[in-house]
């Protein structure tokens, strides 16, 4: 049975705002984490997302650090993306409510004045995106030697985009003396080799199999031939607006976000969807992330820059319109929907093109996605040439990545066709000998 939060031992302040958020027991990852990073260990958590696991180290950190003390913060939580950056700054204000604990967020994309201004004024918990806290740490304006504890949030998709360069950087200018909290969704090499410069003798907490989408999710795959039936599926599917309440459709690039965007604003008017990706400004991508969570629109398109960064209640589906490429984007973005212990609906469409993502994320969570028939009121439309071609082009590539030795499909067939052309000028020739040989009276004496 899940603990009770007063069951562990965090002060009032604490309890009270965690029932004042609604929160009455804990989840596995927090029912593991909480009580060893009270103890003061190193941590090495690996939990799925919308399993609570910002909750399993912010808890314990405000319990230690207790109330304001000095300028110099005394925390710091790195995050790979704002938006996370963000999710994790509400959390650390909702759960601080009642002590006088000063938390701040940092991230680039706006001019760090502001930023500076209020470190100066003194922190002790900062949120931070790795990038913004070296360049106002190299500028002076924030102080490490006070640091207790340090958190990496989403280890993976930090490797993933190129992080770990920075990270080293930040270990090299904290104090040695602290402690470390470690998170990802999986655990790729890169994640390990960054634990085991990070961590000191970690306690390894699992609160499920590792890459594993959470169970509360329920998946479904379609087969469709091109990226109009993907539209078609999509405009089916929007019809039921009462199973489709509120969902998020994820796109692998900013041109295809747009795309539908459009697409769903021409059907249901503008005031039903937005879209956000690296080319909106960072207000308006606040702005579309605070309407869809606060129900105001239905439908939220968006690339995988925001597949970490959204934490809303009642996502009903979450519909890869695209098969990401980076295949544990597919665990991050179906955690959307689910979280906690909500029921959800992840449902992928497919070219042939995609098929081998598909099987690649399959071996990765270790299960089968089941695949459902394509409706009957949806149309099949015919794949224009262009992107036939590309579909094959793209077929040939991740053979070669496969084999190093394949040369393509239209390689093949020239291949295959000079083969052709060998053989019947052999046998042309052979045929060739033979007449004369005939004809010389020597065709059937060859054994005299």
């Amino acid at each position: 049975m899940a603990k009770s939060f007063e069951e562990f031992k965090l002060n009032r302040q604490i309890l009270n705002a965690v029932a004042d958020a609604g929160y009455t027991v804990a989840t596995p990852i927090q029912e593991k984490a909480i009580a060893p990073v009270l103890s003061g260990q190193d941590i090495f958590g690996i939990a799925e997302t919308g399993t609570g696991k910002t909750a399993a180290f912010v808890l314990p950190i405000l319990m230690q650090l207790k109330y304001a003390q000095g300028d110099n913060p005394r925390a710091l939580i790195l995050s790979p993306t704002r938006e996370l950056a963000m999710q994790i700054a509400e959390q650390v204000k909702l759960f601080s409510t009642y002590t006088d604990l000063r938390s701040l967020v940092i991230f680039g994309g706006i001019g760090p004045k502001t930023q500076k201004e209020q470190i100066a004024k003194g922190v002790d918990i900062l949120i931070a995106t790795p990038g913004r806290f070296l360049d106002l740490y190299l500028d002076g304006d924030i102080n490490t030697q006070s640091l207790k504890f340090l958190v990496l949030d989403e280890a993976d998709k930090m490797m993933d985009m190129g992080f770990i360069g920075s990270i080293h950087r930040i270990l090299e200018i904290v104090p040695r003396k602290r402690q470390n909290l470690l998170f990802s969704a999986t655990m790729s090499e890169l994640v390990q080799k960054i634990a085991g410069d990070f961590l000191n003798n970690p306690l390894v907490i699992e609160a499920s199999a590792q890459a594993t989408p959470a169970a509360n999710v329920t998946q479904a795959l379609y087969y469709v031939p091109n990226f109009k039936t993907k539209i078609n599926l999509l405009q089916h599917l929007l019809k039921n607006d009462e199973a489709f309440s509120r969902l998020i459709i994820f796109c692998k690039t900013k041109t295809v976000a747009d795309n539908i965007f459009s697409f769903i604003e021409r059907r249901y008017g503008a005031q039903n969807v937005r879209v956000i990706h690296a080319n909106k400004g960072q207000n308006t991508r606040i702005n579309s992330i605070n309407s869809f969570k606060e129900g105001n629109i239905r439908v939220l398109v968006a690339t995988d820059v925001a597949s970490r960064g959204i934490d809303v209640s009642d996502v009903s589906h979450v519909i890869n319109f695209d098969v990401p490429i980076i295949i544990e984007d597919y665990v991050h973005r179906i955690g959307r929907t689910g979280r906690a212990f909500a029921k959800g609906d992840a449902i992928t469409f497919a070219t042939d093109a995609e098929k081998y993502y598909i099987r690649k994320i399959e071996k990765l969570i270790r299960q089968y996605i089941p695949v459902a028939e394509i409706p009957e009121g949806v149309y099949i439309d015919e794949t224009p040439y262009e992107e036939r071609q590309q579909i094959a082009k793209e077929i040939d590539m991740q053979k070669r990545k496969e084999d190093p030795e394949f040369k393509g499909a239209f390689h093949e067939k020239k291949h295959a066709a000079a083969i052709e052309k060998k053989v019947r000028e052999k046998a042309k020739a052979k045929a060739g000998k033979e007449v004369k040989s005939f004809k010389k009276g020597k065709r059937f004496d060859k054994k005299k």
